[in-house]
């Protein structure tokens, strides 16, 4: 059986989320069209108002609607501590599970040469400005325990380490191949606490 035109547009769309696949696309669509078209046009309103007013932080890369987020703009934020993150929602990981009263950076990714992916596309040309800056005196790398966020890590602890910048990269419990937002709150509140400092040879 073919969906309609509009049908199949949406069960399209709604696969482009991560993690749903043709059947859970379908169920969502069915569910919305059928006994809840009130929250189906509150989530579209809800969308396209994101989509036209969130952006980067100018400073982190966060996303937020404001030039800067909650966090650079807040004063009683250490200035001189800057966490270095691969997603928004790790920020988010540390925000509601840490005690970490630093400044954040967020990638938006990992380097990835094979998918094109360098320096510049994950926003690195940006941080080494900021590095230049003088201001910040620790980095702290936590990217993902991934091959892909292991030497993303090496390449930023080089950067640090022609500047002179104490760099450490969060340990301890955190499994390999596992991603921050999927850790719970006291692994990853460890693994803050038991940060090391990266050796460079």
């Amino acid at each position: 059986m073919s969906y309609s035109p509009l049908i199949g547009q949406l069960i399209s769309s709604l696969k482009r989320l991560p993690g749903v696949g043709q059947k859970s696309a379908q169920r969502m669509a069915f569910h919305l069209l059928q006994h809840d078209k009130q929250g189906a046009a509150h989530i579209a309103q809800s969308l396209a108002a994101a989509v036209e007013n969130v952006g980067e932080c100018s400073r982190c890369r966060v996303l937020t609607e404001t030039e800067l987020c909650e966090v650079c703009s807040n004063p009683k934020r250490q200035q001189q501590q800057v966490c270095i993150v691969e997603s928004p929602s790790d920020v988010q990981a540390f925000e509601q599970s840490t005690p970490y009263n630093g400044r954040y950076f967020v990638l938006m990714g990992h380097l990835s040469p094979l998918d094109g992916i360098g320096p510049h596309e994950i926003g690195l040309d940006i941080l080494a400005k900021q590095l230049d800056m003088g201001e910040i005196n620790e980095v702290i790398l936590a990217t993902n325990p991934t091959v892909e966020g292991e030497a993303t890590a090496h390449y930023i602890s080089e950067m640090t380490k022609k500047r002179n910048i104490k760099t450490t990269r969060i340990a301890h419990g955190v499994p390999i191949g596992g991603e921050l937002e999927y850790v719970n709150g006291s692994t990853l509140a460890h693994a803050l606490d038991g940060r090391r400092v990266v050796a460079v040879d």
